[in-house]
């Protein structure tokens, strides 16, 4: 009898995983920039309980996630922290044709531990390379990372790039950057505002100006590959009023 009970259990859950009856449909796989991790997971929760189905979100180095997607991900939407990523999508015929939306916009900042006593004016010539003394920079990757791009664009715009070169402790995307930072083992990082906003193991030492670097855009596109039938009903609900708000919320900005 035992046998036989455990026999049936098994077919009833074996049904259960293919009756779509039965089983709670998987909500639209989100390939998303690390530094949207808590924006992303609150217009996820928003848009479940608005009766959806959560989406799946994944984050990565933008970088990584359009990798990801060209290797044949079973993913739905990209959302890049740049257009570079995304024009490398769609130069590859991956994105669905009339879905590349803006979504948000970011700030660069210096941060420090939250214990951290430093003080620096960021400006044209400022003394990074000093400050950083035998400690490390830490920042995303700037061969491949958007933020690790951007840092180092501000940091050639500014003329301290060269100095600080041969001190930077290039991390996989920003979160690793910031984590680095905050447990001490990197003395000074470069982040976006949104990442430092979400610690509080750091603080912010000074902005970039704006016009060090190129402007931080996200975009938002469905991967052509996507069959998921509520992909496109997400996509539009981040790009519209309350899913911005949404983001407002955490840091990021929209002109």
């Amino acid at each position: 009898m035992k046998g036989l009970f455990r026999a049936v259990m098994a077919l009833l859950v074996a049904v259960a995983g293919v009756a779509p009856g039965w089983a709670q449909e998987r909500g639209p796989l989100v390939l998303a920039a690390a530094s949207l991790q808590e924006a992303m997971n609150d217009a996820a929760d928003r848009w479940a309980a608005k009766g959806h189905a959560r989406p799946v979100l994944s984050f990565a180095a933008s970088s990584a996630l359009a990798r990801q997607a060209e290797a044949g991900a079973k993913a739905d939407l990209f959302a890049s922290a740049d257009e570079e990523w995304m024009d490398y999508l769609q130069g590859k015929g991956l994105l669905r044709p009339g879905t590349r939306a803006r979504l948000t916009e970011n700030r660069l900042v210096l941060i420090a531990p939250v214990g951290s006593k430093v003080a620096l004016g960021i400006r044209r010539g400022f003394p990074l390379a000093q400050a950083l003394g035998t400690g490390r920079l830490a920042m995303a990757d700037p061969a491949a990372v958007p933020a690790g791009r951007y840092g180092r664009d501000a940091l050639i715009s500014l003329g301290v790039w060269q100095g600080v070169a041969g001190k930077v402790a290039a991390a996989e995307n920003v979160r690793a950057a910031m984590a680095l930072v905050e447990r001490g083992a990197a003395p000074l990082g470069i982040v976006y505002a949104t990442d430092a906003r979400a610690s509080k193991g750091v603080r912010v030492v000074g902005a970039f100006p704006a016009n060090s670097h190129q402007p931080i855009t996200y975009p938002v596109a469905l991967l052509k590959a996507s069959a998921h039938r509520e992909a496109e009903g997400f996509r539009r609900f981040l790009i519209s009023r309350e899913g911005r708000a949404i983001l407002a919320r955490r840091g990021f900005g929209n002109r």
